[in-house]
């Protein structure tokens, strides 16, 4: 299209430079001259030239003279061609995920975005001892200029006289965008009998790489899903109470050290997620047997003050707190996602989507949902969050049958995650696992 622009704008002489016409012609001779070649005609009393006169660019002589398209037919080809091209110039957000703004070409195992865009990320690193291949992931931070710096490197990172290994599985910024508390799966092996003791811990590190000790010992061991609070001053983790994964407890790390404390003694949890900007949580309660339904409580960690929100017929996992922590998602089932309101918790939606690994959009409008289990590969799609209505207990709920909005042309991918401000989405792709950033 460009090569045809510029050879409709330029100089109709054969040689480019305009033609030079004999002195002696007359006016009229002049100006027929003139017309037939195109050339535009010229008041000798204007300083400046004329615009260019519409028959000049010709755009018709694209097609021979008796071709069908010089019909009236051909003005309806030529609005349709301008359509499809400007469609191209103005993309649907759909169609912005096709190139990355941002690609990270190593095997990232996590990473996750701050509230100022930043994104902390974890490469796989593997090496050898005398013995043992050993993995210590470097993790790393990555500007939104897409400049990064290593604050890790896992090779010299050592927990103990033992061979030690580890993986990061999750990384989760504190308020003020300066701690990260990461998440390990680690391995320590004893030379002896070969015994492996596999356990999760929370690293906790500044955005320079320094390494955070509250409690003397730089990994806090039987940790996982970390809560900060929004002075940044500490963070409430969960502690697996039985082997399958099912019950938590509640225990609170304070940056500045001292010993560790409960919170709600006595009480178990199969998940809690954080309310933003505050220092409450909500969580799905069950008691220590798995009788009785669970329950969605919310809690305050200062004061420890509880408060019951709900009563559930079941619960199959994926809680989340939308944005502004006035709404909660969960499924029901493998198959039922419920949407609750937090102010009025008898106002709910329920929807047949699939299990999978979900988060709100910034403006709550629509959830988006990788539909797979952590860690695995799947395609990622939206839907457009549903009006919530009142309901009784025990009053039947209708479910509805949303159709997806498919995102990545129906690419599968591993991990995902949408930047605070909703500009951003970030994925990981299955096999080589490098790390993509899409401008919506």
């Amino acid at each position: 299209m460009l090569a045809h622009r510029v050879s409709l704008l330029s100089d109709p002489s054969p040689s480019g430079s305009p033609r030079s016409t004999p002195h002696s012609i007359s006016q009229k001779e002049r100006v027929s001259f003139r017309a037939e070649r195109g050339i535009p005609l010229r008041s000798r009393h204007l300083a400046q030239p004329q615009p260019l006169h519409s028959s000049r660019l010709k755009l018709f002589n694209f097609f021979p003279r008796h071709s069908p398209l010089t019909t009236p037919h051909c003005l309806l080809y030529f609005l349709f061609s301008i359509f499809a091209f400007l469609v191209l110039l103005h993309p649907t957000p759909a169609q912005n995920l096709d190139k990355p703004v941002l690609n990270v070409d190593d095997e990232v195992t996590s990473f996750a975005y701050s509230s100022d865009a930043r994104i902390v990320f974890s490469v796989r690193r593997m090496f050898k001892n005398k013995k043992y291949d050993m993995q210590r992931d470097d993790i790393f931070i990555a500007e939104p200029n897409g400049k990064r710096r290593r604050i890790l490197e896992g090779q010299k990172f050592t927990h103990g006289d033992k061979p030690f290994t580890y993986q990061v599985e999750s990384f989760t910024w504190s308020p003020n965008n300066h701690l990260i508390a990461v998440q390990l799966f680690t391995t320590t092996v004893d030379p002896e009998d070969e015994h492996h003791d596999d356990a999760r811990a929370l690293l906790l590190l500044d955005d320079s790489g320094r390494i955070l000790k509250p409690r003397g010992d730089e990994l806090t061991m039987e940790a996982e899903q970390p809560m900060w609070l929004r002075d940044n001053s500490g963070l409430v983790y969960l502690t697996e109470e039985i082997s399958t994964r099912e019950l938590f407890s509640l225990h609170f790390l304070s940056i500045a050290g001292g010993p560790e404390t409960k919170v709600f003694e006595g009480r178990t949890f199969t998940s809690a997620v954080r309310i933003p900007g505050s220092n409450a949580a909500i969580a799905i309660e069950r008691d220590t047997h798995m009788e009785g339904p669970p329950r969605i409580q919310r809690l305050d960690f200062l004061s420890q003050d509880d408060k019951e929100l709900a009563t559930l017929d079941s619960y199959a996992g994926g809680l989340s707190v939308s944005p502004t922590g006035t709404k909660i998602a969960y499924f029901l089932d493998r198959e039922v996602l419920e949407i609750r309101d937090l102010e009025n918790p008898d106002h709910i939606a329920r929807m047949r989507v699939g299990l999978g690994v979900l988060q709100w959009s910034a403006d709550e409008s629509q959830i988006y949902i990788k539909r797979t289990i952590e860690k695995k590969s799947a395609d990622l799609v939206t839907f457009r969050v549903p009006g919530l209505v009142a309901f009784r207990r025990g009053q039947a709920v209708p479910i509805l049958e949303p159709e997806p909005r498919e995102l990545l042309h129906g690419l599968a991918v591993r991990e995902y995650a949408l930047s605070t401000d909703g500009r951003y989405l970030a994925i990981v792709l299955p096999g080589k696992r490098n790390l993509q950033v899409f401008s919506f």
